[in-house]
């Protein structure tokens, strides 16, 4: 008898983490029965395991790893109670369970990995692994070199300070213009770039993610998608298994969590 959450995330279905959301939402059953308790335990060989109404195979299905570009106004999930259109909408063509590695919100578009290798999902989404996502994201106004060096030495939200960020401006400084910047961070709270942006005073008016890690595509149009070369899923895999940074220990420290905006 294995734990649900472990008997998902080996199959591909999503990270461990993943699975216990999924089981606490009453989205998986056993032998037609919903399950809700996290240390519920099954037997793939015998117990008939669906998610999402989807019955689980007992053998491992052929690993995706696919980069999609998510437009703005799609939510990035497998299922939306609000019936809003969802990331799956664009991947019509996957026959595997596939889902999201990390999240954007609705109104940011960039680069989105998927996959359903349940381990490098939840190795790329672990905090302390520290992956950078990078953003280009055009704001209200022309912040100078004082707001963009707060940017980077970190703004306070929800009582605690963001982790050091890369930051360039990529418009020429001039006052009668919006100014757009490219922001690396190595942590993901919710809304963060935003939330960074309009605490110095200059609110995001579009904001797209153009870097996962090592991954970029510039030629990926809004609601296309492509499967990841070997060599890039060889360098995800190796950012996954690196040394993980170790927590920072004093109380005003940055301690990210693990999804991405």
């Amino acid at each position: 008898m294995i734990r649900l959450q472990k008997l998902l995330s080996q199959a591909g279905v999503a990270s461990r983490r993943a699975a216990e959301t999924l089981i606490t939402e009453g989205r998986v059953s056993v032998n037609g029965k919903m399950v809700l308790e996290l240390g519920t335990k099954a037997d793939p060989a015998t117990d008939e395991i669906r998610v999402d109404g989807r019955r689980l195979k007992q053998t491992q299905e052929t690993r995706r790893y696919i980069l999609l570009y998510k437009p703005k106004g799609f939510v990035t999930t497998r299922n939306d109670p609000q019936r809003r259109r969802t990331v799956m909408d664009l991947l019509g063509e996957v026959k595997e369970y596939v889902y999201p590695v990390g999240r954007l919100d609705y109104d940011t578009e960039g680069l989105l990995l998927m996959t359903n290798d349940g381990e490098l999902a939840a190795a790329l989404t672990h905090p302390s692994h520290e992956v950078p996502r990078t953003y280009e994201a055009l704001l209200a106004g022309m912040p100078d070199e004082d707001a963009l060096e707060r940017l980077r030495r970190g703004i306070p939200l929800d009582g605690r300070r963001t982790g050091a960020a890369d930051v360039e401006l990529l418009t020429p400084p001039k006052r009668d213009m919006d100014g757009v910047i490219r922001i690396t961070i190595r942590e993901g709270r919710n809304r963060q770039v935003r939330r960074m942006c309009e605490a110095i005073g200059h609110p995001v008016q579009k904001l797209a993610r153009t870097r996962f890690g090592p991954i970029g595509d510039k030629r990926l149009k809004p609601g296309y998608w492509r499967e990841l070369t070997p060599a890039e899923i060889k360098t995800l895999k190796a950012l996954a298994n690196r040394p993980r940074a170790p927590r920072p220990r004093s109380a005003g420290a940055s301690r990210p969590s693990a999804t991405p905006r």
